[in-house]
């Protein structure tokens, strides 16, 4: 399994403020105990079932709960059954799960993890610890989520400044 870090520094608000605004809004985000994963043994199957129940786009395939070995998406997903046809639902995730997650730490800049990720044409990233354990999953839209907040108070700023306030 290669797992890939983003570090990148330029814009203010860095990921450790993403995953707050995540778990505000009572989203599954920083508490490791909320990170949705399932088992690389689990089928292909059980994680359709899993990404529609919870309303999510990727799920993170773990042994252990704690280090991704692998994330399988919905892209994933429709790939694999127009390749193969439903049959392929019970295969084991391991076989089909995209195998390099790209990860992100707490302190990393939040415009360096969306630039990624569209670079990357991926949709979700593991929040890492240094021992690659999970802190939390950001998603493309929690980045554009906080790219226009963060865009929104410079806007007010350079307005007040300009009226005199």
């Amino acid at each position: 399994m290669a797992v890939k870090h983003v570090a990148k520094k330029g814009c203010t608000m860095l990921v450790n403020q993403l995953l707050s605004m995540k778990s505000s809004s009572g989203k599954p985000g920083i508490e490791a105990q909320t990170i949705l994963t399932i088992r690389p043994d689990a089928t292909l199957g059980e994680a359709v079932k899993m990404l529609a129940e919870q309303r999510i786009g990727a799920v993170v395939v773990s042994d252990d709960g704690r280090k991704p070995q692998g994330i399988l998406s919905e892209r994933d997903v429709v790939r694999q059954l127009g390749k193969h046809g439903p049959e392929v639902l019970s295969t084991p995730i391991a076989e089909v799960m995209t195998r390099e997650v790209q990860t992100c730490a707490m302190s990393d800049d939040a415009l360096a993890i969306l630039e990624r990720m569209t670079q990357g044409r991926f949709r979700h990233m593991p929040v890492v610890d240094g021992d690659g354990n999970m802190l939390g999953v950001v998603s493309i839209g929690d980045a554009v989520s906080g790219r226009l907040k963060e865009l929104a108070a410079e806007k007010e700023a350079l307005t007040g400044m300009i009226m005199g306030a």
